[in-house]
């Protein structure tokens, strides 16, 4: 297999608006001109600041904001958050950098923290000192909502990942001719993966083979090599400059039965109902029940074992989340999975996975590897633009 040393995505990317990002939260302060908000989540304090060390804290309130961090992080703070207007502090001492804490704070009538991102020692602590006020953050709203510079770093990722699959496919349909592995494929896509511009890997890559590992949605790699009549499934993702992609892949090694071919082409129709469904202004479970009805009108539906999505960005799993459980609206700026499958112990699986942007029209595939599961196979669910 050829190897191509990609450049860096990320720059060429469109370089992120911080300062637009901190004007919205400034118009989302509690009506009150003396309250704050505090970030302690470092997903959204990066989302904000374009900070993305592994410790610190942001204030926001009137016209400061101001980045807390430990003494690691603070030039790397300062460069990454260039743009955002912040000021840093960087203390070696956790008992200083919680005075430069209390310092942003002082004279707030409120400090607004999100709940579910604060342990309860954590909020237990600071409402000692703070008069906190449990809000949502609304930087979780707002990143569910990708702008062009956000897309163009998660297209990079999907590019990535693409390239990979598309060099280590031979490799893993010719696995009954030479011995291979399910960690040999998942090492040979983390490795190129990078070499064509990734980061990292988005995820703990997914190589589940076998009519036992392939019925495990998150199956965790071994060293099971790969055989005539296996089911295989492939779930791959790329990071760039923070940003996730997120796709799979399902195949059958050798000539598949006639139960293989059913059943894949039973996912197949799920994915396509799913992908038809999501629109702006749906909700996510009505994306779910979609997939999920193909299977319950089959006689699978005890098969299907998740939900049928999420949203992916800063974050791999993040909301909107696809099941019957969501009361997740559809947005035109979500980026989301389309990912239906179904697996059974002695048989194994298959999943088929696309990322999609939803898009005033409808939707917009950014995952494009094409499905070839088996020889002669004749794909029915092309990825590509589905205006709804």
């Amino acid at each position: 297999m050829n190897e191509t040393r990609g450049s860096d995505p990320a720059v060429s990317c469109p370089t992120i608006d911080r300062a637009r990002r901190v004007d919205l939260l400034r118009s989302q302060l509690q009506e009150s001109e003396d309250g704050a908000w505090l970030f302690t989540d470092l997903v959204d304090i990066r989302w904000l600041t374009g900070f993305g060390g592994s410790n610190g804290w942001v204030v926001l309130r009137g016209d400061e904001l101001v980045i807390g961090t430990d003494g690691r992080y603070g030039e790397r703070a300062r460069t990454e958050s260039v743009g955002s207007g912040a000021t840093v502090f960087a203390e070696q001492l956790r008992s200083r950098l919680h005075e430069r804490l209390l310092e942003a704070l002082r004279g707030a009538s409120s400090v607004a923290l999100d709940p579910a991102m604060t342990s309860h020692s954590e909020w237990s602590a600071l409402a000692k000192e703070l008069d906190l006020l449990p809000l949502a953050s609304p930087v979780k709203k707002a990143r569910r909502i990708k702008d062009a510079a956000e897309l163009s770093r998660i297209e990079a990722a999907a590019g990535a990942a693409d390239a990979a699959l598309l060099e280590v496919e031979p490799m893993l349909l010719g696995a009954g001719d030479a011995p291979i592995t399910e960690a040999d494929v998942r090492n040979e896509l983390e490795y190129r993966m990078r070499m064509h511009g990734a980061d990292d890997r988005s995820y703990e890559t997914i190589v589940a083979t076998g009519p036992e590992h392939a019925a495990r949605p998150h199956h965790e790699v071994s060293r099971r090599t790969i055989v005539d009549g296996d089911t295989v499934i492939v779930d791959v993702g790329a990071l760039v400059d923070g940003y996730h992609s997120d796709m799979t892949r399902s195949y059958v090694i050798g000539e598949p039965t006639e139960q293989q071919r059913e059943i894949y082409a039973l996912v197949e129709v799920s994915h396509r109902a799913g992908i038809d469904a999501l629109r702006a202004g749906s909700t996510a479970k009505e994306i779910d029940s979609a997939c999920r009805e193909v299977f319950d009108d089959a006689g699978y539906g005890d098969w299907f074992l998740h939900g049928t999505g999420h949203g992916v960005g800063l974050d791999i799993h993040e909301p909107p989340f696809h099941s019957q459980a969501s009361d997740d609206l559809i947005e035109v700026g979500n980026v989301v999975t389309i990912e239906p499958g179904l697996y059974r112990g002695n048989f194994g699986g298959f999943r088929i996975e696309d990322l999609l942007v939803v898009t005033e029209q409808g939707s917009r595939v950014l995952t494009h590897t094409p499905q070839r599961p088996f020889p002669g196979h004749s794909q029915t669910t092309a990825p590509s633009d589905h205006p709804n």
